[in-house]
């Protein structure tokens, strides 16, 4: 009778722990909520990205909607006007958010210090590197030091993070150099880390091969000759030089790097990517950085992977496309931009505004 009573109170002790267990974890996984998709005609609106027409041609799409709020954080700080694009819907509808800074990430993707005299420079006389040219570098460095740095700076200490994609892994130099996932170097580490990037840097030969004086081209398929011997481009060893992939890729010099900035190492993979952004108990992104059309949506911090797992918010004039046989990239960004926003929400710099609690 003893053990009975014993093992049935045992049972409803069990029951009532699982009552509270569930109970907590209905409390700690908000409701659903049914979102309202009404869409409200705007009436003569300006036009998007128009605030630095040099580097991004705006969009001049008529036929513009108003949604209701999306992202409704309860204690937001960071309002952030978003905008798609859908053909269904036959306009551009624009979206309200409010975001909690300190769960929102804005993260620079590639921004590659190429030929801002840190050292790593284009290889001559024919090397490719990033935008592909000196000129076409020396122009995103610009776009850089005018567009992106200032919105680090505006936002930096108020966002939970500030982070850089770069390629490869965390090698010596760097991980001096910058904060990453694992740890974060000293003032004196980073002094030094500076010391043997300039001497690795300045170490390096820059001389690839010239542009091959001729070429041999069958009668039946000459065009198909001439475009595998000479591509449009070609960034291996035969013009950059064997090694030059190699070589430890700066954050660019056009940004004020702070020691809590963290940097993002595509060799590993997205996965530690999350799980850090994760940890960090970022839900939202402001993604910004290179190139709109390739790095930006397909390496380890492009937004192929990160619109799986946060909210991310394209800033559609803090990142410039490839504009390969033009020499300004306002049209190709343009173009990359409206193509993401079939699937994903842009911003500029000019919507997001940070107001203090």
């Amino acid at each position: 009778m003893r053990a009975s009573v014993h093992l049935n109170s045992k049972c409803l002790g069990l029951v009532v722990l699982g009552i509270l267990v569930s109970d907590a974890l209905a409390q700690e996984k908000p409701t659903p909520r049914i979102y309202t998709n009404k869409l409200t005609p705007l009436a003569d609106p300006k036009p998007l990205l128009a605030d630095h027409p040099e580097y991004v041609e705006p969009i001049r799409e008529t036929a513009r909607f108003e949604a209701p709020v999306l992202v409704d954080d309860k204690d937001a700080d960071l309002q952030v006007r978003a905008w798609r694009f859908s053909y269904n819907a036959r306009g551009i509808i624009e979206i309200p958010n409010h975001l909690r800074a300190a769960e929102t990430a804005l993260i620079v993707v590639h921004p590659w210090g190429i030929d801002d005299g840190q050292g790593w420079r284009t290889p001559e006389p024919a090397g490719v590197v990033d935008f592909c040219t000196p000129a076409k570098n020396h122009l995103a460095g610009k776009h850089t030091a005018r567009v992106i740095n200032p919105f680090l700076k505006s936002l930096r200490g108020k966002v939970g993070l500030v982070l850089y994609s770069l390629p490869g892994a965390e090698d010596p130099i760097r991980k001096k150099l910058y904060r990453s996932f694992t740890r974060q170097p000293g003032a004196e580490e980073r002094r030094e880390g500076a010391r043997e990037l300039k001497t690795k840097l300045g170490s390096f030969s820059y001389r690839g091969d010239p542009l091959p004086p001729t070429l041999t081209v069958s009668s039946e398929k000459p065009v198909v000759d001439y475009f595998r011997q000479f591509p449009g481009l070609d960034a291996g060893a035969k013009f950059n030089q064997a090694g030059f992939w190699d070589l430890p890729i700066p954050v660019t010099r056009d940004i004020d790097v702070d020691p809590q900035d963290v940097v993002i190492y595509d060799t590993p993979g997205y996965k530690p990517l999350r799980e850090f952004l994760q940890k960090e108990k970022i839900r939202h992104v402001l993604l910004t950085g290179y190139a709109t059309d390739m790095c930006y949506c397909r390496t380890t911090a492009g937004y192929d992977n990160l619109a799986r797992d946060f909210n991310v918010f394209h800033v559609g004039d803090a990142t410039l496309a490839t504009f390969p046989s033009n020499p300004e990239p306002r049209f190709a960004t343009n173009a990359a931009i409206s193509f993401a926003a079939l699937e994903h929400l842009i911003t500029q710099v000019s919507w997001v505004k940070y107001k203090k609690p």
